[in-house]
């Protein structure tokens, strides 16, 4: 919703109606026009990107995949899968803004997976900030998950 004050167009999408109907609320309540949309981001994506869709700036940010280091493999190709997608659908100079929120997948596995994605669809990424989790979730030394948000704000170029 941050996007709305900035963006000409935004469209959010989630599988949850009644995280739909909140957030509708809360956007009608701030005066924004915002598309909502209930849908499977995988199926959403791959439909979008098929059809050529092209976006300036699109905002990743799934629930955790990773609930444990048993799912890491499997998260990680799930994180893989979904950037993929956004990334055919950015234009040149688009900004992509990938979130993990999945403490067992480490900002290094994450980088990786961002540089694998962008390779596999021949885009460069050139990462503009890292980002953790807000102050209202602080990070605590000797409570390691704590430390669980990774978000990456990077330009895509060909």
């Amino acid at each position: 919703m941050h996007l709305a004050t900035a963006c000409s167009r935004v469209t959010g999408v989630d599988s949850s109606r009644p995280a739909l109907e909140i957030a509708e609320r809360n956007a009608s309540l701030n005066g924004w026009e915002i598309e909502w949309l209930e849908a499977n981001a995988f199926d959403l994506l791959r439909d979008y990107a098929s059809a050529g869709r092209q976006y300036d700036v699109i905002v990743l940010d799934p629930p955790a995949f990773a609930k444990g280091k048993r799912n890491l493999d499997t998260a990680l190709r799930g994180y893989k899968e979904l950037n993929l997608r956004a990334l055919k659908m950015l234009r040149p100079g688009g900004i992509l803004v990938s979130c993990s929120c999945s403490y067992h997948v480490s900002p290094t596995d994450f980088h990786e997976m961002l540089a694998g994605s962008a390779r596999d669809v021949h885009r460069e990424l050139r990462i503009v900030e890292n980002r953790a989790q807000s102050k209202d979730h602080p990070i605590l030394v000797n409570v390691p998950e704590t430390a669980y948000l990774k978000c990456v704000i990077s330009i895509v170029s060909y």
